[in-house]
């Protein structure tokens, strides 16, 4: 099932072909071997997590599992005692790991990979990782669980491209679509398509939503994923995530992709994360609406970051509001919930408060 953080969860229906094509590529780009030890701390009902048991049984290397991440302590007990080689985590584990006096100087030899999806890392978050672990290697990656994973950074390109999410997984495609069926130009913001083994027969007793998905591919008997997600490519093919197409916002009669303006939040001192949606507005169609969690000891104010916003944007995108939460609310699977936020704020406004 989909995460749901945005919508109802859906029925994602794969084949074993589907399943051990996925498993098989990723194997391949991060190099697994018999002799890794890996670190589970991921739920194993999330398709991260599962496919951590997959590649491991294919390889043969060893599986250690930790129900949750909640004791941060308890992972680096595990890290050491259990010589383990391979770390997946996803944004929140890394940004508590990275918060632990002490971890960048505890050595940790057998570490060699580390890997993030489900969101984006932002450069003060690899930067961190970076200092905190530094004899391992980190992928970025980018997937949904319509076709598992769909693109991965190698860790040579993240000091060139920190905002990439790469380019497509061994024995697939990924591109940014210009509306009309063909391959936009570098620059160009699009949808992304995935073709490859690996994409989805479509979502469990739902036509309609698999229709949307799935179109015609290159060949009678394949179908082309299309993503949902609004991407760009650079000059050598690398993708960039921008946005969500469902959660575009569409204000005073132009464009705003949240990610540009969450990067803004993320780069003002203090701010340790950012959430960015449109809400429905009168005036304006839809407003701005930003969630941050702040760094322990920062005080910044709602409005002194979103003056923070309004030097560094232009006028309709910055936030017509800015809400602080000690901690975002987040899905079973570490992902930030953005429905939940948006349900809260509506809670608000109906109360007046």
């Amino acid at each position: 099932y989909t995460s749901g953080s945005t919508g109802r969860p859906k029925g994602v229906t794969l084949t074993h072909r589907n399943v051990t094509f996925a498993a098989d590529s990723i194997i391949e780009y991060l190099g697994m071997e018999a002799r890794d030890r890996v670190l589970c701390a991921l739920p194993l009902s999330f398709d991260y997590g599962l496919y951590q048991l997959l590649m491991s049984v294919r390889v043969g290397a060893a599986l250690v599992l930790e129900e949750g991440f909640s004791f941060p302590g308890r992972l680096v007990q595990l890290l050491e005692r259990e010589e383990i080689t391979v770390l997946p985590g996803v944004p929140t584990m890394f940004q508590v790991l990275t918060s632990l006096r002490g971890l960048a100087e505890r050595p940790l030899p057998h570490l060699r990979l580390l890997t993030n999806t489900g969101a984006a890392l932002d450069m003060g978050l690899i930067e961190a990782v970076l200092r905190t672990f530094p004899g391992a290697a980190l992928h970025s990656m980018y997937g949904l669980t319509e076709c598992k994973r769909a693109t991965h950074l190698p860790p040579s390109e993240l000091a060139v491209r920190p905002g990439s999410v790469g380019v497509a997984i061994p024995g697939t495609e990924a591109w940014v679509d210009d509306g009309e069926g063909g391959r936009a130009d570098p620059g160009v913001v699009g949808e992304l398509m995935v073709r490859g083994a690996h994409v989805m027969q479509g979502y469990w007793g739902d036509p309609d939503a698999t229709a949307a998905r799935l179109r015609p591919g290159r060949w009678p008997w394949e179908r082309t994923l299309a993503t949902g997600d609004l991407f760009r490519a650079d000059e050598d093919g690398y993708l960039y995530f921008v946005g969500r197409n469902d959660e575009l916002i569409k204000t005073r009669g132009e464009k705003v992709y949240p990610r540009e303006v969450e990067e803004v939040l993320l780069a003002i001192e203090g701010v340790r994360e950012a959430v960015v949606f449109g809400v429905p507005d009168k005036l304006l169609g839809e407003a701005v609406d930003a969630h941050v969690a702040l760094e322990d000891g920062c005080d910044s104010s709602a409005e002194q970051l979103r003056r923070g916003c309004a030097e560094r944007l232009e006028g309709h995108k910055v936030p017509a509001a800015v809400t602080v939460h000690e901690e975002l609310p987040r899905t079973s699977r570490g992902k930030v919930d953005r429905r939940l936020l948006a349900q809260l704020r509506s809670a608000r406004v109906k109360s007046g408060s």
